[in-house]
């Protein structure tokens, strides 16, 4: 591969300070790194409990290019930073005696879920609550950490963002994702005004902002081409289909949005796709890596970048032959899985392990 070429031509690229952040006067989002980017995925997720700003400072600090706020709203309308709605199992709420009440069981996108729901708690109840591990069963030193960091909203994500920019003297770039936007507008509580409002508030609503805009849906994507300027990822799964198509009738899936048309389709509005791994290197019977598809080939002949998600160490989330043992807690060989998919040519990866994803990198 040709990274370090690209590391002397990114060295070369001069640097403007533009709203206190050091940004790259004529660069597209892609060129502020050498080579691939790393995507910070919820953070340094690895290391800190998700979406807490502890968790993106960290992610910065190991060389992350982008962090990454999953969004959803409070009852008065912010926006905050937090995986999903439902936020039983990544808060102490479940604790919280004054809070019981709140408990509810829901429709999210086709799925009865029963727990406590950001869309019911004002920011200001919000913030009373403390973040925890989301899977402690796996990451047990994680919950050394659990009632120590608040819910933080999208404004204090880029907040910390231009501090760490203007600290670490390199542009630290957010890449948040509206998450399940179908359900949010039926609720009355649309993530998108809010999110085109407080990019362009923070001058982040421009072409060169260090942001990218992901989303699992299709038709709120379109609608933000509309709105923003700054470069949209289409999010897909390995089944299954975005919901405002199921909720339309629309028969597609997300398979059909990875073949060469649907690629040139969502060229049409999107800057680049975030697939499962598996859809850019599946594996066999064994559960062993197997040989790439052709999805980076024909997307980048479709003019699309690929990010796929999402990289961890732990071996519960690897492939069987990198694999440390049969704990499933215990650290595999993520350098192995990582550098099969730079050969395989991805532009960027989210990883919950910032800073071995960088130590990969630079590796090539």
């Amino acid at each position: 591969m040709v990274r370090k070429a690209r590391l002397a031509g990114v060295a070369l690229c001069a640097l403007t300070l533009f709203g206190g952040v050091l940004t790259s006067a004529s660069a597209s989002p892609d060129q502020h790194s050498a080579g691939p980017l790393v995507l910070g995925h919820r953070g340094a997720s690895g290391y800190r409990p998700e979406h807490t700003l502890a968790s993106y400072e960290l992610a910065a600090r190991m060389g992350a290019d982008y962090i990454e706020p999953d969004l959803v709203s409070t009852k008065d309308g912010v926006l905050v930073a937090r995986h999903e709605p439902e936020i039983g199992g990544t808060t102490d709420v479940s604790a919280r005696p004054e809070f019981a009440a709140r408990k509810a069981t829901k429709n999210l996108d086709g799925v009865q879920v029963t727990g406590w729901w950001t869309e019911d708690f004002t920011l200001a109840e919000l913030k009373t609550l403390r973040a925890v591990e989301r899977i402690p069963q796996l990451r047990q030193r994680n919950t050394v950490y659990n009632g120590r960091y608040e819910v933080p909203t999208l404004q204090e994500v880029i907040d910390l963002s231009k501090r760490l920019s203007r600290e670490l003297r390199r542009d630290i770039g957010i890449y948040p994702e509206t998450k399940h936007p179908t359900y949010f507008r039926k609720i009355g509580l649309e993530l998108e005004p809010k999110l085109v409002e407080t990019l362009t508030r923070n001058g982040l609503n421009r072409p060169n902002a260090k942001v990218f805009v992901q989303s699992f849906e299709v038709g709120n994507l379109k609608a933000l081409k509309r709105e923003l300027r700054v470069p949209l990822i289409q999010l897909t799964s390995a089944s299954g289909a975005p919901f405002d198509f199921t909720d339309s009738g629309d028969p597609r899936k997300y398979a059909d949005l990875l073949t060469p048309a649907g690629l040139r389709e969502v060229a049409t509005y999107a800057h680049g796709i975030g697939p499962a791994k598996d859809q850019v290197i599946p594996r066999d019977a064994a559960g062993n890596l197997a040989a790439p598809t052709a999805l980076v080939g024909d997307a980048h002949a479709a003019g699309l970048k690929v990010h796929p998600y999402t990289f961890r160490a732990e071996n519960n989330f690897l492939p069987v032959n990198l694999r440390s043992s049969a704990n499933p807690a215990e650290y595999g060989n993520l350098f192995g899985e990582l550098s099969a998919f730079w050969a395989a040519g991805v532009d960027g990866v989210f990883t919950d392990n910032p800073d071995i994803a960088v130590a990969s990198r630079s590796e090539g």
